[in-house]
Order: C-alpha cells, then sequence, then structure tokens
C-alpha cells in the first residue's frame, strides 16, 4: 500500500520548504520532493538579500513593500546566525533619479513596515563619510538605509530542518514521475536517487517547482494551460574586495536598473542582471555580456577597477515571475500568485508564481489558506513564530555567542570558527560537542571545512554530493584553491562508509 499524505510539496526552494515548514506545523502530514538539491536552483543564485525591495516603490507595489519591510525584522529574530543587519549606500549621480525622488522613497521606506531594531534612512556627505573613499570624486553625497543580508540556501535548508522536526519527509534527489487524481486524492510515483519507484498518495498537491512550474501544472493537468510565468535570468559575479569595510552600495545606472556591491567576506559579490530566459533552467550560464554589464556598473563609481580576469565565481539564477502582462521584463511584479484548481470533489491542486526569499512565510500563510477549505483541523499559525534551527542563542546575540565560543575554542582559527557560527548558530554546541583541540574536527579539507562538519551535514541537511557541501550548505568551495575543491571531489566520491542520515542533532 502506498504511502498516504496530506500535502505533496513539489519543490525544494524556500517556497516549497517554506510552505512544507507552515503545513507541518499546522499539523498536517507532509511530503517534498525535490528533484535536485534543496535549493540547487534560484533559492541558492540570489542576490541574498531581506529586503523591502526600495526600486518596487516606483512600481507601486506598495503591499509588497508593506509585506517585505514587516518581514524582515521577523526573520532576524527567527535566524540571526544567517541574518544580519546591513548598511546600504546610495550614490547620487547626475543624470539617474532625483533627490527628491530617492528621498520620498526611503521615508516611505522608513514608514510603511515596522522598524525597530534596524536604522532608518540619512543623508551622507561623502567628502566625510567612510563610504566615500571606495567611490570616484564626482560622488559627494548619498542616502544610507539598512536592510538585511542573508545566507540563502541555509535559509531554505533550516526551513526543511525544522518541517522535518514538525513529522515532514524530506525527499531531494526525488522526482515526481507522475501523479493522477483518483476521487479526492492524488497518486503520485515517485523516482528516488537510487533509481528505484515509490508510490504515495495525497490529497493536495503544492507545485512550487520554481522555474518548472508551468510544465509541472501542464503535466498534472494533462491538459494544454496558457503559460503563467516569464523567466527572467539575473546573474552574478564574485571579485576580490575593491574597497574595505562592511558598507553595501547600490549603483544606479543610466538604463534605470540598480546594481549592488555587497560585502562577501574577502570578496565582493555584485549583480543582478535582468534578461528574458528560454530554454531549460537547469542550463545555465553567465554571458560575457552580462559580466561586462556588472563590471562596467561598478568601474563608473568606484575607484578600484575590476574586469572578466578577476571574476572568481560567477553564478546565473532563473527568477520565476508572474505574467502579468508587462513588456519590459523589469516593469514585471515581484508579488507572488497562487493559481488553485479544485475541481468539485476532486483532489486539489495549487501552484505557485513568483515569491521571494523576503516574504516567504508570507506566501507558505496564504498557501495554506487557500488550502484551508480542504482541511478544516489546521492549526493557527504560531506568533510569534519559532526560531530556526540554530536560531536559539543562549545569551540572545549573536555577537555575544561568538565571542563565548572563541573563548572556549580558542584552538579553532577565529575566522574559521566564525564561519561555523554563521552556518549552525547554536547548533554549533552539538557539531562541537567532545572537541578539545583542533584534530578533533577531523581531516581539513581547506577553506575552513573539516570532516566533523562535513559528516554533520551528511546526517542531518541531505547533503549527497560533494557540491552540496561546497557551494549550499557552506560557501567554502569559494576559500578553497582549485585544487582543494577537486580534492574533496574525490574523496566524496570515493566514500564507502558515508553515514546515513541520523536527524537527532537538532540543537
Amino acid at each position: 500500500m502506498p504511502s498516504e499524505f496530506d500535502l505533496l510539496v513539489i519543490g525544494g526552494g524556500i517556497n516549497g520548504t517554506g510552505i512544507a515548514n507552515r503545513a507541518a506545523q499546522s499539523g498536517l502530514s507532509v511530503l517534498l520532493a525535490e528533484q535536485d538539491d534543496l535549493a540547487a536552483h534560484t533559492s541558492s543564485r540570489s542576490s541574498k538579500l531581506i529586503h523591502g525591495g526600495l526600486r518596487y516603490l516606483e512600481h507601486g507595489e506598495l503591499r509588497l513593500v508593506r509585506e517585505a519591510l514587516a518581514e524582515r525584522e521577523v526573520l532576524l529574530g527567527m535566524a540571526p546566525h544567517i541574518i544580519w543587519p546591513l548598511c546600504f549606500v546610495l550614490p547620487i549621480i547626475p543624470g539617474t533619479r532625483p533627490q527628491w525622488m530617492i528621498r520620498t522613497g526611503l521615508f516611505l521606506y522608513d514608514h510603511l513596515g515596522r522598524r525597530k531594531a534596524l536604522p532608518g534612512c540619512r543623508r551622507l556627505d561623502l567628502r566625510q563619510h567612510p563610504a566615500g573613499k571606495a567611490l570616484k570624486p564626482g560622488a559627494r553625497a548619498a542616502f544610507s538605509y539598512a536592510d538585511c543580508w542573508v545566507d540563502d540556501a541555509r535559509l531554505v535548508v533550516l526551513n526543511a530542518m525544522q518541517a522535518e522536526e514538525y513529522g515532514a519527509r524530506i525527499l531531494p534527489r526525488t522526482r515526481v514521475l507522475s501523479a493522477v487524481r483518483e476521487g479526492s486524492k492524488w497518486r503520485a510515483v515517485l523516482l528516488r536517487p537510487d533509481g528505484s519507484e515509490m508510490q504515495v498518495m495525497a490529497q493536495a498537491i503544492v507545485n512550487a517547482a520554481g522555474p518548472w512550474v508551468d510544465p509541472v501544472r501542464a503535466s498534472l493537468q494533462g491538459t494544454e494551460l496558457v503559460p503563467a510565468v516569464r523567466l527572467v535570468k539575473g546573474s552574478h559575479i564574485v571579485v576580490p574586495r575593491l574597497y574595505q569595510g562592511d558598507f553595501a552600495y547600490i549603483l544606479q545606472n543610466t538604463d534605470q536598473r540598480i546594481v549592488f556591491v555587497l560585502p562577501y567576506g574577502q570578496f565582493n559579490l555584485i549583480g543582478t542582471t535582468d534578461i528574458p530566459f528560454c530554454g531549460n533552467p537547469a542550463d545555465l550560464s553567465v554571458g560575457t555580456d552580462e559580466i561586462d554589464y556588472l563590471c562596467q556598473a561598478v568601474n563608473t563609481h568606484f575607484v578600484t577597477q575590476t574586469g572578466a580576469d578577476d571574476v572568481v565565481w560567477k553564478y546565473a539564477g532563473v527568477r520565476t515571475l508572474y505574467d502579468d502582462g508587462k513588456i519590459n521584463v523589469s516593469d514585471v511584479t515581484r508579488d507572488y500568485h497562487l493559481d488553485l484548481i479544485a475541481p468539485k470533489g476532486a483532489a486539489p491542486l495549487l501552484s505557485v508564481f513568483g515569491g521571494k526569499l523576503t516574504t516567504y512565510r508570507q506566501l507558505a500563510q496564504s498557501a495554506l489558506s487557500k488550502l484551508a477549505v480542504f482541511f478544516p483541523k489546521l492549526a493557527p499559525l504560531r506568533d510569534p513564530p519559532l526560531p530556526l534551527p540554530g536560531g536559539v542563542l543562549p545569551e540572545a546575540d549573536m555577537t555575544t555567542y561568538c565571542c563565548g565560543l572563541v573563548r572556549r575554542y580558542g584552538f579553532i582559527p577565529t575566522d574559521e570558527l566564525l564561519a561555523m557560527a554563521r552556518r549552525h548558530g547554536s547548533r554549533c554546541e552539538a557539531l562541537l560537542q567532545g572537541v578539545r583541540k583542533l584534530d578533533d574536527l577531523g581531516l581539513s579539507f581547506g577553506g575552513g571545512l573539516y570532516l566533523r562538519e562535513v559528516r554533520l551535514l551528511q546526517q542531518c541537511e541531505w547533503a549527497l554530493q560533494a557540491e552540496d557541501v561546497l557551494w549550499r550548505r557552506t560557501k567554502c568551495g569559494l576559500a578553497m584553491t582549485a585544487e582543494q575543491r577537486a580534492a574533496f571531489e574525490c574523496w566524496w566520491n570515493q566514500q564507502t562508509d558515508a553515514p546515513a542520515r541520523m536527524p537527532d542533532v537538532t540543537a
């Protein structure tokens, strides 16, 4: 007999894991199936920001901005280890948006949403402020405002982990081959990583397949449907540091687009482009024209110049935007849209279009509200929300917690220890339990990655391939040499004793 679930979620990005988490906490039995790794696509290829969306104000999307602004500090409280405040500097450049427009937008930005921990906007004299040192002399004034940085892939994984704590079953690298309605339920066939098939029954399906949402929707309905998405490619590049300090810059281009320049350890992350995309979302690459565009935007403003030869890492993601009929892709709404197909007496299908990291909880709540009629015993959402795994800090402050770790584990290089803390938060207590000397962390792969952490990621975070560890569960791949990355992949592929997942490390 096939296993039965209330909800089958297709897609392991932020929307899918967020909905699975919300549903599991509300008492539903949930199965999530993702054809690749968790956060393998759009959700790990973002600008890595929890933000209100300042530029969305130009398009009149006040509800979306208000919702996003309110969520910033909620998420900051839920996951202070992977989310932290970031100060943005917006230079005032002649020929771009006038000062009155920027000032009005920032006034709304300060007052549309609840703001307690984050500072408000202010005007800067770049001739006096440290942020001006990195910029060419023509920039004399700027505005500053606050948003938040997030480790996007870890936000997805932590939601999956919390969903599992509430009974959800999470199956990465598991493809839904087919699903057909049998009365008031769905019968689905899934292909597991080992090549075997499994059948499950579900009362409802949530299609959160991201760039694949339209073909999945069409295949489940078994009929031709009008495409509802616009696929837009956004590319980012990483280059050696262009400036000192923890400021982020938001640069205005003459084409009215903006480019972020973000601190990224010893590097800067630069993005993003906005290009219509057609083709297989799994086959993405950053074009040379995109690299040139981003470098030109930076070189127009910064004293330190950069170019294609400086790029140490690049990635592209496909945003799944709901098609609202706008001609210019930059004008297409960034708001989410939920499409419920529920013929009378038949099992419902809910498809998710659009969405962003910042508002994933609100999207999940809206999704469950649409499905509530099919699940009358759905429990209400907890308020305030539970912290994500690792977010319960003994001293209730990330800085204080990190200082305590450094005191207790001074034999671990400080930068590596702090990076672990930023990945795991209070789960460091489980990771470092019994560690008395550096050798207790096991084999060092370089870039601050040790065998002990790799085993934890295998056991508790569904890391099934080397790239899952290097580029999503951690970003250690960026700090490793090409030789170290190759050696790690070789080691991984030679394993014959990799431990099964043991989801009991949930501190």
